[in-house]
């Protein structure tokens, strides 16, 4: 799969053509969310320590995913800064939700499924696993049960999304083929750092 430039400033979402001539294909990058109740639709994305939430609306039939990382605050010393990290997932899936809600989506209905959160930098900070321990707490919180998911590990993933039918397909990637999604998320982090939590980030 080729890689895609880092040069699109405008569309962070990318939509490209497939094999199947009428599937609008939209691929999330760390930051995005993207929900529709359109049919012909697959939301595609690469996870390392990101995790992806889908939902789906059976009975509105409307869905949406979203990629996100918590920024890595170097421990909390005191200084509320994992709180600022919780408040940055949370404001990821609440984007997510309220954007299911406004296509006629109801809370009570959704179908929750999460993946990613890997382990996939070695070093000790972790932040696949805070990731997926902020996403069980928060949707725990929420009241909102868990369909599936696949979570933690040490492997990016590959996943693909149908917003018109809730199914979802998921790769795991052999660790060396796709460390660019690492080096990705690596300059994410280092670029949440000196941005506010509720900021446009933009970085491809």
């Amino acid at each position: 799969m080729s890689h895609h430039p880092h040069h699109v400033h405008h569309e962070r979402r990318h939509h490209h053509e497939t094999h199947e001539p009428n599937l609008k294909v939209t691929t999330l990058y760390s930051g995005d969310y993207y929900v529709t109740g359109k049919p012909h639709e697959m939301i595609v994305t690469i996870l390392g320590s990101c995790v992806a939430a889908c939902l789906y609306d059976p009975i509105a039939r409307v869905g949406g995913m979203n990629h996100f990382l918590l920024p890595d605050t170097g421990g909390n010393n005191g200084d509320g800064s994992a709180g600022e990290s919780t408040r940055y997932g949370a404001f990821a899936m609440e984007q997510l939700i309220n954007g299911i809600l406004k296509l006629g989506g109801q809370k009570n209905r959704l179908e929750v499924k999460v993946f990613g959160g890997a382990n996939v930098i070695n070093n000790s900070a972790m932040i696949g696993s805070k990731n997926v321990d902020f996403i069980r707490s928060f949707l725990k919180k929420e009241g909102l049960a868990i369909t599936s998911s696949d979570l933690g590990g040490d492997y990016p993933r590959r996943l693909r999304f149908h917003p018109d039918n809730g199914k979802t397909l998921l790769l795991k990637l052999a660790r060396k083929s796709d460390m660019a999604v690492v080096d990705e998320e690596q300059k994410f982090v280092t670029a949440l750092k000196s941005k506010p939590v509720e900021g446009d980030i933009e970085l491809f």
